[in-house]
């Protein structure tokens, strides 16, 4: 097992790696060590060995957990939720309303995960177990979570990734738990000193409307940090959201013109590359950085969820 231990965000938030995909720094259980201990986010099954470790280190089991949220129930976010809660006597899961049956039965979550990464979708997921349904509880629009004395966390529709996505505003740091509504961001990138924001576009549910929408209402929230699905937080939200905004007004002019043109989305996936790879460039970032294995990896997907988008507002 990877060694690595969580990052300490504040003497409260805690981020632990998942190692998603075998990959350091791509997706993370944030851990809010409250009077109720909450994690948010799981990841996909093999994550849960590095939560079980990660909480350990913090000076947690998975007995003293009492709330796990997922923003929304794409498998890289909620894959684990049920294997995760086999392991947790105490815990209740938090799901959006049009979320929670996909998690109860899992089935098509596995079957639309499996026709994209084909052969790779065991190692990557399994198991995928299904969530009792006495151990959902929905939250939505409006709906708050007490954890906490002086902590009430808020619920917030996001949609624009998915239809049952939902942010998490936390109070006491006035930050918020965005998943991918708001983008990814590479931490590699940070580590060389150059902030990438980029939006996450994938399938089936990508709307840019309402995307841009959710990312709106969180810029007028005024929020000092953003927690990102993928991966870690910003104290500067202002120009992670104007930079994620910016490149999905980019993605889709790309994309319209590709579509007119008769290209598909190998071609889409191919410019937004080529545009993402030109402004890396003037940061000094080479063309065989590692973070190109993450971000064509995140592109073409990108490029599957801004096809299948066109194609509906066709029909």
């Amino acid at each position: 097992m990877k060694e690595k231990n969580p990052i300490q965000l504040d003497d409260r938030i805690s981020l632990i790696d998942g190692f998603d995909m075998d990959i350091p720094n791509r997706t993370g259980t944030y851990v809010i060590d409250e009077e109720e201990l909450t994690l948010v986010e799981v990841g996909p099954s093999p994550s849960v060995r590095y939560i079980k470790r990660g909480l350990e280190e913090l000076g947690h089991t998975f007995a003293d957990v009492k709330y796990i949220i997922v923003t929304h129930v794409h498998l890289d976010h909620a894959g684990g939720a049920g294997f995760l809660l086999q392991q947790c006597p105490n815990a209740t899961l938090i799901v959006h309303p049009r979320g929670g049956r996909h998690l109860i039965d899992p089935s098509k979550l596995a079957a639309g995960a499996r026709a994209i990464y084909g052969d790779s979708f065991s190692e990557i997921y399994d198991p995928i177990v299904p969530v009792p349904a006495d151990r959902v509880v929905e939250k939505s629009e409006g709906d708050t979570l007490k954890i906490g004395a002086n902590c009430t966390l808020e619920f917030w529709d996001t949609p624009g990734h998915a239809k049952h996505h939902f942010s998490i505003y936390d109070p006491v740091s006035n930050g918020i738990f965005t998943g991918d509504t708001t983008g990814v961001r590479y931490e590699l990138l940070l580590q060389e000193g150059v902030e990438l924001y980029l939006p996450t576009t994938s399938p089936n549910h990508f709307n840019p409307n309402d995307m841009h929408a959710s990312i709106k209402r969180v810029q007028e929230k005024n929020v000092d940090r953003i927690y990102f699905g993928h991966f870690s937080m910003t104290e500067n939200p202002d120009a992670a959201l104007k930079q994620v905004a910016d490149w999905l007004d980019i993605y889709m002019d790309i994309s319209e013109e590709v579509i007119e043109e008769g290209g598909d989305y190998n071609e889409i996936a191919n410019q937004i590359m080529a545009r993402v790879k030109s402004h890396l460039q003037g940061f000094g970032i080479h063309d065989d950085h590692e973070v190109y294995i993450i971000l064509n990896l995140d592109i073409q997907i990108c490029a599957l969820g801004i096809m299948d988008y066109f194609k509906k507002i066709k029909q």
